[in-house]
Formats: structure tokens, C-alpha cells, sequence
């Protein structure tokens, strides 16, 4: 016999998908959900999905969600549609079950003590899905998550079924010289079946597979090179660098005061309280100023370079709560500050201008460094952490590496970030190797993983 599935293993899938489908489902709301559940029951589905819908979407964003993962798994219309063939009376018969056969266990796919060649025989159709769903369920259909595994568990659910009791019996049928037709009724039937489970096992796997799937593509575009995207994975990747950039904003942007605990500001606890004839009744802490790092961005966005430029504006400027006084500039031949575009217009579009302007040219590093000293060189101090984008790649022009030392000397440190190998710094008319020992941190950053671990460490090292 199988085992009754409890109430609450439905909305334990359900949850499973959810979450997977990009829901943000405490443990909290699931039990929430649960005693909603008890009260509301399965049986109006309406009922249940606004029930649900309630606790679990949070955002019109995942209301869009919540309402396709609900519909994709209470969807029940396998076996919706019409047998073919006519139905039998009721008392057709069939091959007695050999022993053993359609007593339970596997391959069983009783129901009532019915076999699978009974059920089908009759046109059950509540039976014949109720059979699918246990059978999918003794199978570990949730375990599905490659499209290759879709025939493999079809297999499994319809031998769990007793399709091969159902086969057997076929067969006897036509060896006993059927004149009646029951047994193309019933292989018509088992057809209309394996295309019903086929259907079930496709709507499992996107149910299932979709956050395992999700989650692998994202890691595949976090660790590819952002030169080597295609154009259809660019608006996947804003939508990477906006989670990530709002993860490291709630991490890191901390309230500029921190209390140091245990420490009393005798002063302005006195003065505080000086209404009160000095009775301390409100204390006053001592606290420590937080200052967020302030940043100057220079970014190459010459052709080779163009790609990561995007990225990393991008990245900044999504973390700008947890940074303070940024100030981006972009370069080719010569360099100019581009922070009022990115501030008056939506990062995307002002990134598209400031390429359509002053990318994808011939760079100058030394002219862009001399721009650089001329209108902004003052505004350097040592909290100023200059960060620079590019591949130090010049066109055989002056490097002008004496005005990047000046900039060493005045600012609290110079990261160099570039997305060549280090196998190519150096070679051609790179000019890396000159710039390095003016940097505290030359590194390779050509993926959109590389950008998040330095952006990370200038936060972290602010905190």
C-alpha cells in the first residue's frame, strides 16, 4: 500500500519552487503559510492562491512570480482532455494480475485495489492522477534538474504506475484473440499516458530545475569575461551587478556613528541634563565617527577596455549609499569627469552616453594622466582611494608616470585594475610594468567576480 501524503508535503513543494522561481520565503512565513494552509484547505484553489499570496509575495516584482510558480504547479490537466477510443462497460474484463501484481509496492499503481489497465479500461481520470502524482512522488521528481533526466524519471513514475503490468496484460488480450477491441482501447490509452506523464515530467522540470539552472548561469556569467559576453547575457548581468551591488550596500553601509559600548561622555551627559539640576536621567555615549571611503574612478573605456568600463560604473554607482564624493572620469585620448551624467541619468543610459561620446577610441594614457593633474589633481587628499580601469596600453605614447607618483603621494591609495592576463602586461605597448610600483594594489579584473571582491575590499577596509 502507499503512504498517504500529509497536508503540508504539497506546500513544502510549493515552497521548494518558490524559492527557486527567486521568492524570498523565510522559515517564518513557510509556517506562517502552513497554518494558513490548515485553515483555508485545498479545495478552493482561488482561495488558496490569494491566500498564499498574501504571506509570500512581497513586491510586484515577485507577485509576478509567485503567480506563475502557482499556476505551473497546481496546473492538474494531463488528463483533462478525452480518451480515445470508446470506454468499455465497466464490467470488461481483463487477465487476472499474476501474483504479486497490482498488490502495491512498486510497479502497482493501484488505487482502490485497482491496477493501472483498470483505471485506464474505465477512463478514472482523479484516479489515473492521483496515481501520477504518488508514483512522481515515490520517483523524487523534486530531485529532477537536467532536461536529459526527463525520459529517465517518465521511465521511473510510469513503472511505478504498473505499466508493465498494463503491457502484459495487452498482450494477453491479443493472444486470446480479442474481438472486441479492448486491447487497442487500451493501448491508445497507455500512449494518451506516457504523454501525459511526459507533459508532467516537463512541468516538473521547469518547476524544479529553474533555480538550480538560474543559479548555474549566474555563476557561469560571474566567472566569464565580461569582453567575452554576448549581447543577449548584458541585461542578465545588470540585473547580477544591481543583487550584488545591494548585498554589499546592506553589508557595509553602516551608520557613519558607531557606539563604542561601556565609554560615558561625562561632559555632555552633564549638559544634557542641566534641566533636570544635573541628575543624570538621559546618558550621552561617547561615539566614533565612520567616515565611507571616498572614491575617484578613471576609467579606460577605449575599445579593448570598453566592456569592463560598463561593468564597473555600473557596480560603483549601485553602491554609492556605502560610498561617499564619488567622482568618475572617463578616458581615451584625453580624459573628462562624467559623475553629473551618471547622477542625472539612469546608469544604463549614461553609461550608453559617455561610450557614444569618448569610447571605444585610441588611448592616451599620459595626455589622460596630464588632464587628470590640470583640473582635479586638488581635489586628491589622503582619504582618496583612486581606483583605474585599463590595460595600460598607451599606443607607444609618454606614460607620464611621474604625474601617477604624485598621485600615490597625495592619495590614501591607487588601485590599478586590469583585464589583461599577466602574461601580457609588459609585452607590446603596454606600459604596466612602469605604472605598477605607483599602485598599492595592481591586479587582474576582467569578470564581474573580480569587480566584487575589490569593491568589497575597499568597503570592508572602510568598515
Amino acid at each position: 500500500m502507499t503512504t498517504p501524503t500529509p497536508a503540508s508535503e504539497p506546500l513544502r513543494r510549493f515552497l521548494q519552487v518558490a524559492r527557486g522561481a527567486g521568492l524570498r520565503v523565510s522559515a517564518a512565513e513557510g509556517i506562517d503559510a502552513a497554518n494558513a494552509v490548515d485553515l483555508v484547505g485545498y479545495g478552493n484553489r482561488q482561495v488558496l492562491k490569494d491566500t498564499l499570496a498574501l504571506l509570500l509575495a512581497k513586491t510586484p516584482e515577485e507577485k509576478d512570480l509567485y503567480d506563475e510558480a502557482f499556476e505551473l504547479y497546481f496546473k492538474r490537466d494531463e488528463f483533462a482532455g478525452s480518451s480515445e477510443g470508446a470506454a468499455p462497460s465497466d464490467d470488461a474484463t481483463l487477465p487476472a494480475a499474476s501474483p504479486g501484481e497490482g498488490q502495491g509496492g512498486e510497479g502497482s499503481g493501484g488505487q482502490g485495489g485497482q491496477s493501472l489497465a483498470q483505471l485506464l479500461m474505465r477512463d478514472d481520470r482523479a484516479a489515473l492522477a492521483t496515481a501520477m502524482e504518488q508514483a512522481a512522488r515515490d520517483a523524487g521528481i523534486e530531485n529532477i534538474r537536467f532536461f536529459t533526466q526527463r525520459n529517465l524519471y517518465a521511465r521511473r513514475i510510469l513503472d511505478r504506475m504498473g505499466l508493465r503490468q498494463a503491457e502484459r496484460q495487452i498482450e494477453a488480450l491479443r493472444r486470446a484473440g480479442d474481438g472486441s477491441g479492448e486491447a487497442d482501447v487500451l493501448e491508445s490509452r497507455v500512449e494518451a499516458l506516457r504523454d501525459a506523464v511526459r507533459d508532467f515530467v516537463e512541468r516538473n522540470l521547469l518547476l524544479f530545475a529553474r533555480g538550480e539552472t538560474e543559479k548555474f548561469r549566474e555563476e557561469l556569467l560571474k566567472s566569464a569575461r565580461l569582453s567575452n559576453l554576448e549581447r543577449r547575457d548584458l541585461d542578465r548581468m545588470r540585473v547580477l551587478v544591481r543583487q550584488m551591488a545591494k548585498k554589499m550596500a546592506a553589508r557595509y553601509a553602516k551608520p557613519r556613528r558607531r557606539r563604542l559600548r561601556g565609554q560615558l561622555d561625562t561632559r555632555r551627559t552633564i549638559r544634557r541634563n542641566m534641566g533636570w539640576g544635573g541628575v543624570p536621567f538621559i546618558t550621552v555615549w561617547k561615539q566614533k565617527r565612520i567616515e565611507k571611503p571616498r572614491v575617484m574612478v578613471l576609467c579606460d573605456v577605449s575599445g579593448s577596455v570598453a566592456a569592463m568600463a560598463q561593468f564597473l560604473l555600473m557596480f560603483m554607482y549601485a553602491v554609492n549609499e556605502a560610498l561617499s564624493d564619488i567622482r568618475s572620469f572617463a578616458f581615451a585620448g584625453s580624459l573628462d569627469e562624467v559623475s553629473d551624467i551618471l547622477e542625472k541619468h539612469p546608469v544604463e543610459d549614461a553609461i550608453t552616453q559617455i561610450m557614444s561620446t569618448i569610447g571605444y577610441g585610441s588611448s592616451n594614457y599620459g595626455n589622460s594622466f596630464a588632464d587628470f593633474a590640470d583640473g582635479w589633481m586638488k581635489f586628491v587628499t589622503n582619504k582618496t582611494t583612486i581606483i583605474i580601469l585599463g590595460d595600460a596600453r598607451g599606443n607607444r605614447t609618454d606614460p607620464r608616470t611621474e604625474i601617477l607618483a604624485e598621485m600615490s603621494q597625495r592619495a590614501k591609495r591607487i588601485i590599478w585594475l586590469n583585464p589583461e592576463y599577466r602574461s601580457a602586461w609588459g609585452t607590446g605597448d603596454s606600459d604596466m610594468y612602469r605604472y605598477a610600483p605607483f599602485c598599492n594594489l595592481v591586479t587582474v579584473c576582467n569578470t564581474l567576480r573580480h569587480l566584487e571582491r575589490v569593491i568589497s575590499d575597499i568597503l570592508e577596509d572602510a568598515a
